[in-house]
């Protein structure tokens, strides 16, 4: 498979290295990343993907959330929107909420009426509840689970290029290969 055609951000599949593996959107992988269409249900609530978990944290939770009283800024998406989305689609709804927040100049999110960093340096409440929604990403889709199990003892690397120093939680390939070590654990 040639770089021919593929974006810049990507990293594909035959640039892992030995014992490793890059968790491409152009195989059977692509069920690990964030953005795959694997429901499941977080806390009561469904949602799509994982990306559109994520995603919709950048939103506001209601009309008295200070994101949605800034006067000037519209949201083109509600957080239920974003919830029910996957793939581009739930990251390109992510970018236009991050500019919101840019204009407020506010760098938090929020989840069940409480607000923390969104890229914070060390795992804060974020990153616990990505790991918590990739957990049930996982524990709820039987073909997720079988994927990751599959992998084996491969080092799992992203299939896009990170910025240096990027939050843990962005770290998904980490955090899967925690997973999948306590999946083994149980079994």
């Amino acid at each position: 498979m040639a770089r021919e055609g593929a974006p810049e951000w990507e990293i594909l599949p035959q640039e892992a290295g030995p014992g490793e593996v890059i968790l491409s959107k152009r195989h059977e992988l692509g069920l690990l990343s964030n953005f795959a269409p694997t429901p499941f249900t977080f806390r009561g609530r469904r949602y799509a993907s994982l990306e559109g978990f994520w995603q919709m944290m950048l939103y506001p939770e209601n009309d008295k959330d200070p994101r949605a009283t800034s006067p000037g800024l519209e949201w083109k998406y509600t957080r239920e929107q974003v919830a029910a989305m996957t793939s581009f689609e739930a990251k390109n709804a992510g970018q236009l909420a991050e500019e919101n927040m840019g204009r407020m100049n506010i760098g938090w999110v929020s989840f069940e009426g409480r607000h923390f960093d969104y890229r914070s340096p060390t795992p804060g409440e974020h990153y616990r509840l990505i790991v918590a929604a990739t957990h049930e990403k996982v524990n709820q889709n039987a073909e997720v689970r079988r994927v990751l199990l599959a992998t084996g003892d491969l080092v799992l690397k992203p299939d896009h290029h990170q910025e240096p120093n990027a939050p843990p939680e962005w770290r998904y390939f980490e955090i899967l290969m925690r997973i999948r070590g306590e999946l083994r654990r149980q079994e």
